[in-house]
């Protein structure tokens, strides 16, 4: 949220940090390399190859993370709110052409559908990885990897309707310890091999792309594991402020990242048989089931920050108008920002569960992660440039010199994990498309009704110039009708008057505006159109959850002795129905109509008390 920008750099604050914004990326050592080494392990491993692999990563960590996200994106923030939305919402606002701004929108969808992927694949391949130390401990927990693992899974979700405010207050201590803990094993391990150092430099990473071509392109599908957790450093700028991510990440999490990636490097050079599992054999013998509890706390932390940003994605989607109504528990009477969204994560469950039974190992999983997170990755380069050249007046030629090279990259991490689609990419694809599908259905379905809604309503002027004509009776009561058109008089009032023949004393129209930040300072405005009416626009940012008698309670000029809570809600209730012309598909029409059945009732979504309202049905051909 904006205000966080403004924030001291506290202790307390860094802590926060560390257990939200960083479990993703900091749980990536216990796969990542060795998903990476695995490709080239069949007839050995020299030392070049090792180096080479260990470089790529460093050097991952250095480019995409550091320079991309911690040094250049993070300047891109919405109001103090980061994340793909966010920056679809700054390059929608400063594209000029109609074109432009749907090919924004477009590609901002597409980077969401795709988190929601990563949202699914992330706890599961987490857990299992953490889980699967056990089988290093006694061959007797061989078969019980998986029943555990979905076992905590499930009680994750299953807890969420409590909020994260408790289990928040342990993420942060039990991160330093983890990010500690790893850092110290891989320094321990690089001095026994000093050599390993020598994968700083980005020479090794060079030769072993040269020497090896395509084999070291695909490899680079698992290479891009130890860096899916960047786009989090983006999405969580809100709650915490630009500062102390890039504090945290430059002082601590990198330089233990850096140091156990490397240990582990160094211990398979070492030893090749390492390469079962180099993570938990950093350790001593006495150590690894202490370290495996440690891990899987610090997996379920990096699925809970997960978690939690499916959720604001989904309710970001909501406000944006990408998706239909959904319901929005808050579970913090402080804390906006912490909400829990049933649907979702009934959908996140179910999605997790089966990933779970069809992979049953992380190595298994891996090929499924990676493109949802490349294609985010793809979609952030796409839209930063666009917004450092246009918001931020960057020369042409300087955005081209530091975004064509970033968006290359990325793109290459990209095809490397398309070429994964058949052991398992797949996944996160299909599940991308059918939330693009969704999107784009619900949006140009709510185009399409707003249209037919101007087509068919009658002008608010001509209305208001009829009215002291119309010899029409006004009975006492105050009438709120919600509409989504301002400047047209809602069905619901021509219905009310055609059939009952009155109008309230006073009539209130109240028009919600969803806006492209995250936060609006200007609320309300209202107007009043003739005596006893008014017509009120209600501001909300993507961030925020609308509550229509709340704040038509805080406006003071709707007259004397208003009470929200005495007033009578007239909303229409749409029946779809297929025009004699369609202009969608007839399976994108069926599509439409189930999501708006479905969708959350607009009493609910907009906190209107249900013993006060009145729908009235109204049939629309689109």
């Amino acid at each position: 949220m904006s205000h966080s920008r403004g924030r001291p750099l506290t202790l307390p604050l860094l802590l926060a940090v560390l257990g939200v914004v960083y479990g993703d990326i900091g749980t990536s050592p216990l796969y990542a390399l060795r998903a990476a080494l695995l490709h080239f392990a069949s007839d050995g491993l020299e030392r070049w190859e090792v180096l080479g692999v260990l470089s790529l990563i460093v050097w991952s960590l250095f480019i995409v993370v550091t320079g991309k996200y911690v040094l250049l994106v993070l300047r891109a923030d919405n109001r103090g709110e980061g994340g793909i939305l966010a920056l679809m919402a700054l390059a929608h606002r400063v594209t000029a052409t109609p074109r432009g701004r749907n090919l924004v929108v477009m590609v901002g969808i597409a980077g969401a559908c795709l988190f929601f992927g990563d949202g699914i694949i992330t706890p599961a391949i987490s857990v299992l990885s953490a889980v699967e130390g056990l089988k290093l401990i006694s061959p007797v927990f061989d078969q019980a990897v998986t029943p555990l693992s979905l076992a905590i899974l499930v009680a994750l979700f299953l807890v969420q309707y409590r909020g994260t405010g408790a289990v928040g207050r342990i993420f942060g201590p039990v991160t330093v310890l983890w990010f500690a803990a790893i850092g110290l094993l891989g320094l321990v391990e690089i001095l026994r091999e000093p050599g390993v150092l020598a994968a700083l430099s980005p020479h090794h990473a060079i030769r072993f792309c040269i020497t090896y071509r395509l084999a070291a392109f695909i490899a680079l599908g698992s290479v891009v594991l130890a860096i899916t957790g960047a786009e989090a450093l983006y999405a969580d700028m809100g709650h915490f402020g630009k500062r102390p991510i890039q504090l945290a990440w430059m002082t601590f999490v990198l330089p233990c990242l850096l140091l156990n990636y490397l240990g582990q490097g160094a211990l398979v050079l070492s030893d090749i048989a390492a390469l079962d599992n180099p993570f938990y054999l950093l350790a001593p013998g006495w150590m690894r089931l202490p370290l495996v509890v440690l891990a899987t706390f610090a997996t379920i932390i990096a699925s809970q920050a997960m978690i939690s940003g499916a959720y604001s994605i989904a309710r970001q989607c909501v406000q944006m108008g990408l998706l239909p109504r959904l319901v929005v528990h808050h579970t913090s009477e402080t804390e906006e920002g912490q909400i829990y969204l049933p649907q979702v994560n009934f959908a996140l469950l179910i999605g997790v569960v089966i990933l779970v039974l069809t992979f049953r190992n992380s190595d298994s999983l891996a090929a499924a992660y990676g493109i949802a997170v490349t294609g985010t990755f793809l979609a952030t380069s796409c839209l930063a440039g666009l917004v450092f050249r246009r918001s931020f007046g960057w020369p042409l030629a300087l955005v081209l010199a530091v975004f064509v090279p970033l968006f290359l990259l990325d793109l290459a991490f990209f095809i490397s994990n398309v070429l994964k689609i058949p052991d398992g990419g797949w996944v996160p694809l299909v599940l991308g498309v059918a939330m693009f599908v969704l999107m784009v259905t619900w949006r140009r379905g709510r185009e399409l009704l707003m249209s037919r809604f101007r087509q068919d309503s009658l002008p608010l002027k001509s209305f208001l110039a009829r009215l002291p004509q119309s010899r029409t009776i006004r009975v006492p009561g105050i009438a709120v009708f919600m509409t989504g058109q301002a400047d047209y008089v809602p069905n619901a009032l021509l219905h009310n008057l055609k059939h009952n023949k009155v109008l309230h004393e006073r009539i209130i129209f109240v028009t919600v505006l969803n806006e492209d930040v995250p936060q609006v300072s200007e609320r309300s405005e209202a107007t009043q159109l003739a005596p006893g009416i008014y017509r009120v626009l209600l501001r909300y940012g993507f961030l925020e959850s609308p509550n229509i008698p709340r704040d038509l309670e805080a406006l003071k000029d709707l007259g004397e002795g208003f009470n929200p809570m005495q007033a009578s809600y007239f909303l229409g209730r749409e029946t779809l129905v297929q025009a004699t012309v369609p202009k969608m598909a007839a399976w994108q029409q069926w599509l439409f109509r189930v999501m708006s059945r479905n969708s959350v009732p607009a009493t609910e979504f907009f906190r209107i008390p249900s013993d006060r309202v009145v729908e009235l049905g109204v049939r629309v051909a689109i």
